[in-house]
C-alpha cells in the first residue's frame, strides 16, 4: 500500500482474522511460522501495532523507563501494569496481549504469584503473564499453570535483576551456559509454560535453547533461530535520539519528525500564524 513514507509491507494474513490465542502461537511454532511481538503501553500504539498485523503485544515493565523516565524497572507497580494493560486492550483487537509482572509481585511464593497474577489477568483482560526468573521460578510457573494462569518465563538477561547482574550485560558467556539455560528452559516447558522469552544472551546459547524447546522461544537480543522476536516500540521508531540498544533495529526516525513538527507549531504560535480563522468556531468562510 502507498503511503507518504513509501511502500508499506503487507500486513500479516492473521491481521484480518479472529483474535490470536496462545494456542495459536504454539501452532505457529509447530509450522515454523515466525512470531512477531512488540511492546505497547497505551491504546494508540496498540491499535497501530494491531493494524500492522503484529501477532502479540507485550505490555512490558520497560514502561518504567520508556514512559516514566525511571533508571530501571524496579519501581514499577502492579497497579501501573494493570492500568497500562487495560489501555492496550482497548486498542488491540487481534494481537495476543501479555502482561509483564513487575518486580516483587511474584517472587515471594507461588501463592503470592497466584494472587497477583490472577488479579492482573482478571482486571486487565490480558491472555497471559510474563515472569522473570531461573530455576527457582519453575515451581511457581507450575503452580500458576495448574490453576489456569498462562505463563511465559523470561530468562537470560533479566532487567529486574539489574543490581545482581551488575548492569544490563549480555548473558551466556560462562562455560556450560548452553547446558544451563537449556535445562532451565526445558523445566519451564515441562511446568506448562506456553512460551519462553530470552533476552540479551549470546547467539550460540540462545540458538541451542531454541532448538531444544517445543514451545516458542521469543528472542530479544538473542538469536535469529528463536521462534519469534520482540522489540521495544520506541527503539524501532527512533524515539530515543541518544541511545539504541545493539540488538534493536531502527525502522524509522519518528523522534526527529516529532521534534520538527513541535518546532514548527511553536514558531507558528509565536509569529501569530496559528491559529487562523479556519481553525476557529463561529467564523464565516470567506
Amino acid at each position: 500500500a502507498a503511503s507518504p513514507y513509501g511502500t508499506l509491507p503487507p500486513a500479516s494474513p492473521m491481521a484480518s482474522r479472529k483474535p490470536i490465542s496462545l494456542p495459536r502461537l504454539l501452532e505457529m511454532r509447530a509450522r515454523n511460522e515466525k512470531i512477531t511481538m512488540i511492546t505497547a503501553y497505551d491504546a494508540t500504539f496498540a491499535a497501530v501495532a494491531d493494524a500492522a498485523g503484529i501477532d502479540s503485544i507485550l505490555v512490558g515493565d520497560s514502561l518504567g523507563m520508556v514512559v516514566y523516565g525511571m533508571e530501571n524497572t524496579l519501581a514499577v507497580s502492579l497497579d501501573t501494569m494493570i492500568a497500562h494493560t487495560q489501555a492496550v486492550m482497548r486498542g488491540s483487537t487481534h494481537a495476543a496481549v501479555l502482561l509483564d509482572m513487575p518486580f516483587s509481585s511474584y517472587q515471594e511464593s507461588p501463592q503470592q504469584a497466584y494472587r497477583n497474577g490472577a488479579r492482573a489477568l482478571a482486571e486487565s483482560g490480558a491472555q497471559g503473564l510474563k515472569l522473570e526468573g531461573g530455576a527457582e521460578l519453575v515451581d511457581t510457573v507450575e503452580f500458576l499453570v495448574a490453576r489456569g494462569l498462562p505463563v511465559m518465563p523470561h530468562i537470560g538477561l533479566m532487567p529486574q535483576r539489574v543490581n545482581e547482574m551488575g548492569g544490563f550485560k549480555a548473558q551466556g558467556r560462562e562455560e556450560d551456559a548452553a547446558k544451563k539455560w537449556i535445562s532451565i528452559a526445558q523445566r519451564f516447558e515441562n511446568a506448562g509454560a506456553f512460551s519462553v522469552l530470552m533476552e540479551g544472551t549470546v547467539e550460540p546459547v540462545a540458538s541451542a535453547v531454541a532448538n531444544a524447546l517445543k514451545v516458542p522461544l521469543i528472542g530479544i537480543g538473542a538469536s535469529p533461530a528463536c521462534d519469534g522476536q520482540v522489540l521495544v516500540t520506541e527503539d524501532i521508531l527512533g524515539l530515543f535520539p541518544d541511545f539504541t540498544p545493539r540488538f534493536a533495529k531502527r525502522y524509522a526516525e519518528i523522534g526527529k519528525l516529532i521534534s520538527v513538527a513541535a518546532g514548527q507549531y511553536a514558531a507558528d504560535v509565536r509569529l501569530g500564524a496559528f491559529p487562523t480563522p479556519e481553525h476557529c468556531f463561529g467564523v464565516r468562510k470567506q
